[in-house]
């Protein structure tokens, strides 16, 4: 039997890589996290730029790499150029044995502060061992934005899994195929196995691959991949109805967003609402696996907690394919 379930899932890979909607979607999550890695910066990373000029003193342009961005340029010429551009740089310039503020004059006022706060302290020689500020990280070691977009993103995953497989089962109806499985040799129980785990390899690779690139990659994933796994069984019980209910796939996909409503749901509401009001996103299962996912992207999570939501998150399942499961079964009668 495992070797046709894995016959299934063989041939709905090579059919998904020849048609344009499924490959797209089996690329969605490098595509968004090369994305977010590009776009997102690390809570570290330092909002202002600096222009100076190549070769005038590299000593200092290394002692402000420390605390800024910092651009050289050929000539003031160049610097003047670059400072009219719509974003937001300031020049330190030399003038004499000393150096000067040059700006476009609609840079924000903290903007210029710093960059004369960092041209004084040069002049004074002053180093980060001199301070006496002590630096508090609040647990915090990604940008809360970044953090919020992969969790998100992996949520999405789960629910394009479901997409992948309506699709799958469509085509399989296109083909006259569907109808067939009660006269072949695999068992229901094995052709939804083997149509699953199409989706299940979508959500699997799609976080680990997410994870990987967006610099999450030391995450417990083990714990990532419970969460992933029991939610994403929502998303493959919606996947067989809507496949087994519509004859087209674009019908099918739309079926699946209406998914996108209760996960954007339970992220607005772990974000936005106080503790007391979150009780009211309790029955949705991506709440539960957003909180999940939460609490390892912030390497704060422990396998109790994360079992918990998981046992939640397939208590929600269950319930749903109690509701479905006649349905499931006859559609493929």
């Amino acid at each position: 039997m495992l070797k046709k379930i894995w016959v299934i899932f063989m041939r709905d890979i090579k059919v998904n890589l020849r048609d344009f909607i499924s490959l797209y979607i089996l690329l969605v999550p490098v595509i968004f996290a090369v994305g977010i890695r590009l776009l997102v910066p690390s809570v570290n990373d330092t909002t202002v730029d600096l222009a100076l000029l190549e070769g005038d003193n590299p000593e200092m342009v290394t002692y402000l790499e420390q605390f800024a961005n910092v651009e050289l340029f050929a000539d003031v010429d160049a610097v003047e150029e670059r400072l009219e551009r719509r974003d937001n740089i300031v020049a330190i310039l030399p003038e004499g044995d000393d150096y000067f503020i040059l700006t476009q004059g609609n840079e924000p006022e903290s903007v210029v502060e710093f960059a004369k706060l960092l041209n004084s302290y040069h002049e004074l020689d002053l180093e980060v061992e001199n301070t006496t500020a002590v630096i508090e990280t609040f647990g915090r070691t990604e940008s809360p934005l970044k953090k919020l977009l992969v969790n998100i993103m992996i949520l999405m995953t789960s629910v394009l899994a479901g997409m992948l497989i309506s699709i799958n089962i469509v085509e399989e109806k296109v083909d006259n195929t569907v109808s067939a499985i009660n006269v072949s040799p695999i068992s229901r129980v094995g052709f939804i196995l083997g149509k699953s785990m199409s989706g299940m390899f979508l959500a699997i690779y799609g976080a680990v691959a997410i994870l990987w690139i967006t610099g999450f990659s030391d995450v417990n994933l083990g714990q990532i991949a419970l969460a992933i796994v029991s939610v994403t069984l929502l998303s493959i019980l919606v996947g067989f109805i809507e496949g087994i209910n519509n004859d087209d796939v674009m019908n099918a996909a739309a079926g699946i967003k209406l998914l996108f409503l209760p996960l954007a749901a339970g992220v607005a509401a772990a974000e936005l609402l106080s503790e007391q009001w979150q009780a009211l996103a309790y029955w949705i299962p991506f709440y539960w696996t957003y909180k999940g996912n939460d609490a390892i992207l912030s390497y704060s999570a422990s396998w109790p907690q994360i079992i918990s939501y998981t046992a939640i998150v397939l208590a929600l399942c269950g319930a749903v394919y109690y509701f479905l499961a006649p349905k499931i079964q006859k559609g493929l009668a």
